[in-house]
């Protein structure tokens, strides 16, 4: 019995040593306060490092286990190590703007490590129960870091904005499960699949609908994207980093899961929902993203504009769709972190800078700072040889070779329109009249994230297939395949 328990726990030790530590580490603030945040901080890193570890040494099969309610399979491995990634840039770039903004809470953290696990839980779910409670495990957490800031209206607001919507998005999700469950008798993934290839009935496609509703929520796709400007403008600067960082990931990987496995016998049907999804994404993120002044706005129409880009892998129905939205997340959360290095860094007598006429004439001021950013705007635009165009080239490849010749024109468009507000950004640093310099220096570890992003975008021409392999390699394993139960 005591060797059923420990071969079963196996594939979901990496999740269960992580809450293990947000728990000892939650312990450990409680006993020594506010004061225990940059210890707790660089804890939570140490334990993201070891959870990745543990990872990279797990045996690459696809194995369940809990009954067919976790999977652990190549392509959960990978996205759980762009998730871990994430984390620890978040974590990271957050520690110094905490004690710049007086929110010295050693919760803040901790928070951010349990949503960690609700995301790795919700990349492994491969059942109904496992998927909702994974998201709502996430959310919870994501709901209580957009209010952190209790005394400050606008984080007060967008934490509101959040949870009333969040909630709608779960109601949509529950009600989807409901049907799905009453049409098939099951709320397993394998299972639920078998019965829809069998007989697909009205109410389960309106089930299918509800849940892709409500997932799309947390992707911000259009239209259940309102909440992303108002929510990244309103929350700290940090928590809106790890917002456009981490989560948007584990909710793609999540549609991924539920398409190419429940779902699959429904393609031609979520195949055209995602389209419309992805297509408008675009269309709105670029086009509203030209008339923002704020930089967090700006980079919330950037977000959803990414994620019409990300769709657009998962329309493909293919591995090389999967692999390049994979491959694509990658690059998008690196460029996403040294941007935020920046954008944190933008402070003057004290307080923290969000309006793009704060960036006027940094060439001048922090010449290396506004080469920098610049370097990131034109990677984000996608101009030829830096990372961000691999990455769209990538996506637009998978749309061609499945003949989305429609959806992939729009991508082309919408990228040329995108591209003025990430080069009227560079205008600003490089041609407006300059203003005041800013504030003291940057954290060792924020100039260490900067620079990894900075190298990474810039001397990625040199190793572009590497990564890219990678991610079309692990995409196969998330095709429905019978996989052995763990013991």
């Amino acid at each position: 019995m005591n060797n059923f328990s420990l071969l079963s726990l196996t594939p979901v030790s990496p999740e269960i040593f992580l809450a293990l530590a947000g728990m000892v580490l939650l312990i450990v603030g409680a006993f020594m306060g506010s004061r225990s945040l940059r210890l707790i901080s660089w804890a939570s890193v140490a334990a993201y490092v070891v959870t990745a570890v543990m990872i990279l040494t797990m045996d690459a099969g696809r194995v369940e286990t809990f009954g067919g309610l976790f999977v652990m399979d190549s392509f959960g491995g990978l996205t759980k190590i762009f998730l871990l990634f994430g984390l620890i840039a978040t974590a990271i770039l957050s520690i110094q703007y905490l004690y710049q903004e007086q929110m010295v809470r050693f919760e803040y953290p901790v928070l951010v490590l349990f949503s960690g696990v609700g995301m790795m839980l919700m990349v492994s779910a491969h059942d109904m129960l496992s998927l909702y409670v994974a998201l709502e495990l996430q959310s919870l957490s994501l709901y209580v870091l957009a209010a952190i800031r209790r005394d400050h209206l606008r984080s007060a607001e967008s934490g509101m904005k959040y949870f009333i919507l969040g909630a709608i998005s779960s109601g949509f999700l529950l009600f989807g499960i409901s049907l799905l469950y009453g049409y098939t008798g099951t709320t397993n993934f394998a299972l639920m699949g078998q019965a829809l290839s069998a007989e697909v009935t009205l109410g389960a496609m309106i089930g299918m609908v509800f849940i892709l509703a409500g997932i799309a929520f947390k992707v911000s796709a259009v239209p259940f994207h309102m909440w992303t400007p108002d929510v990244y403008e309103g929350a700290p600067t940090s928590v809106t980093a790890f917002f456009a960082m981490v989560p948007k990931l584990a909710a793609l990987a999540l549609i991924i899961r539920l398409v190419f496995e429940p779902f699959a016998a429904l393609s031609h049907d979520w195949g055209q929902i995602l389209w419309f999804l992805a297509a408008a994404s675009m269309v709105v993120g670029a086009f509203a993203g030209l008339r923002q002044a704020n930089i967090k706005r700006l980079l919330a129409y950037s977000s959803i504009g990414n994620m019409g880009y990300a769709l657009m892998g998962i329309v493909a129905t293919s591995a090389l769709g999967i692999g390049s939205l994979l491959f694509y997340m990658a690059i998008y959360m690196i460029m996403t972190a040294g941007t935020f290095a920046v954008i944190l860094s933008m402070r003057r007598n004290g307080q923290s800078l969000e309006n793009m006429s704060d960036l006027s004439g940094l060439s001048q001021n922090s010449p290396v700072l506004a080469y920098i950013l610049a370097l990131l705007m034109f990677s984000m635009s996608g101009i030829p040889t830096l990372a961000g165009f691999f990455g769209k080239f990538a996506v637009f490849q998978a749309a061609m070779d499945a003949h989305l010749y429609v959806l992939a024109v729009i991508g082309v468009l919408t990228s040329v329109v995108s591209a003025f507000y990430y080069l009227r950004v560079i205008k600003i640093m490089f041609f407006d009249a300059p203003v005041d310099r800013y504030d003291g220096e940057m954290s060792k570890g924020r100039q260490a994230v900067l620079a990894l992003s900075f190298g990474f975008i810039l001397l990625f021409i040199f190793f572009p297939s590497g990564l890219l392999d990678i991610c079309r390699g692990v995409a196969s394993s998330v095709v429905v395949a019978e996989a052995p139960v763990a013991p």
